[in-house]
């Protein structure tokens, strides 16, 4: 028998890093038992421990669970909804705040943990031996912050060594080679010194006066977004390979079932990838998926287009994969958010074009938490209150606006992990057409 969050049939699937299916949590085995239409799919984010990412889990599906109850006037005759949480290995920074989480609360570590030791819980996701010991003198400079410049360049060296200046795939990707490309780190470090979160002790500032004590800050968010880059990358790899598979299993095993795919921040580009692990024929009503809902998607907001002039008229890496998704694809979007609005494309935007504004860097290299599907002719619309009905129809795109319901958190993510409200999980049913008040 599966477990139950909230009253609802929950199970997990486990992935290791190339997307082999190592936890499968007995689903296709159970499944076909539990009378189950609806398969709510949810895959986290960076999440350095599988704690954070279960506690994701029973948070946002007791809300799923609470909203169906709520709502149940209004439900499909005869759903019955089932729940899955998918586990990869990814990782987030531990200074970073969760929902419901005090600020500063960092567990396994001291309330103000040394950027050395932010850096030494960085290792079960960088095992190699090599690896080690760059992390090792990463963790030591950043807890010494020499004041040399040419300690500060080999900072440097040691990141792109750990992380690799790898191929970053399509072309909406490539902006961020910028990381890595650099020879003089100081403008790279100077930007990213912005996005650190100053000490109290500094009265809000970033102690301008102190050059190194500034390039240091900027040095760290650089490996922060740098280590972004690579959980980036295997989200990709984990849901073209893993989860992708994976639905088209389910969809052989249980003919008819609606899958709903649902991704938070890089576990949004993991379910985006999902689309292209399905059969090639598996498009229209053909495709088990039934809804694609990103949430605060931390990935190109031009992955779905075609020919789009920003990036010099070329596709984007899931051009023509939309009509794998037999209904709605909604992107949920706000200001608030900075690991998306303003980190994410940070390193891409610093591409030494003078001839470019703020904001058409911002535009070409944006991600779809910050602004939504772009170049595909998507709707925009509020994130409405519970029972407010959406107009959403199969194979079209809609952007929704969170400003007013994703809006709690602090610096450096901001709202990106703010995700566990009723309007969401209300917004989610309706584009499963779970509840006749879809439109």
């Amino acid at each position: 028998m599966p477990a139950t969050i909230n009253g609802l049939p929950y199970w997990e699937l486990g992935f290791d890093q190339d997307g082999r299916l190592v936890a499968p949590g007995g689903l296709f085995d159970e499944l076909p038992a539990q009378g189950v239409t609806d398969l709510f799919v949810l895959t986290h984010g960076w999440n350095n421990d599988l704690g954070i990412a279960r506690r994701l889990y029973q948070g946002f599906f007791t809300q799923l669970g609470d909203t169906l109850a709520r709502t149940s006037a209004l439900q499909r005759p005869g759903a019955r909804v089932g729940v899955v949480g998918v586990i990869w290995p990814s990782m987030r920074w531990a200074d970073e705040s969760l929902p419901g989480v005090a600020e500063g609360a960092v567990a396994g570590l001291a309330a103000e943990p040394s950027d050395g030791q932010l850096v030494e819980e960085l290792r079960p996701q960088f095992p190699g031996g090599e690896q080690g010991k760059t992390l090792d003198e990463l963790a030591d400079l950043l807890d010494r912050q020499p004041e040399d410049d040419a300690e500060l360049a080999r900072f440097h060296e040691l990141v792109k060594q750990l992380v690799g200046a790898r191929d970053l795939g399509a072309p909406e990707d490539q902006g961020e080679a910028t990381l890595f490309e650099v020879d003089n780190p100081e403008e790279l470090y100077e930007q990213f010194a912005t996005l650190a979160p100053a000490p109290a002790s500094e009265g809000g500032t970033m102690g301008l006066g102190d050059r190194f004590s500034k390039l240091w800050k900027g040095a760290k968010e650089v490996l922060r977004q740098a280590t972004y880059f690579e959980m980036k990358r295997r989200a990709g790899t984990v849901g073209r390979n893993g989860l992708g598979p994976a639905v088209a299993r389910l969809g052989g095993i249980q003919p008819g079932l609606r899958v709903h795919l649902i991704g938070h921040s890089f576990g949004a580009r993991l379910v985006s990838f999902a689309l292209a692990g399905l059969p090639a024929d598996a498009t229209g009503p053909s495709s088990p998926v039934k809804s694609l809902s990103l949430l605060q998607g931390a990935f190109s907001h031009f992955a779905f287009a075609s020919d789009v002039a920003a990036i010099d008229g070329k596709d984007g890496a899931l051009a023509g994969m939309a009509n794998r998704v037999d209904g709605p694809l909604v992107a949920s979007f706000t200001r608030l958010d900075l690991a998306v609005g303003k980190a994410y494309p940070l390193a891409s935007m610093l591409s030494r074009d003078a001839t470019s504004g703020f904001e058409d860097l911002l535009y070409r290299w944006g991600g779809v938490g910050h602004d939504g599907f772009q170049a595909v002719d998507a709707s925009q619309t509020s994130m409405g209150l519970v029972e407010q009905p959406y107009q959403f129809a199969p194979g079209r795109f809609y952007n929704l606006d969170a400003n007013t319901v994703i809006k709690n958190g602090g610096p450096p993510s901001g709202s990106h992990s703010d995700i566990v409200h009723p309007e969401i999980a209300w917004a989610l049913l309706s584009a499963a057409q779970v509840t006749t008040g879809s439109g």
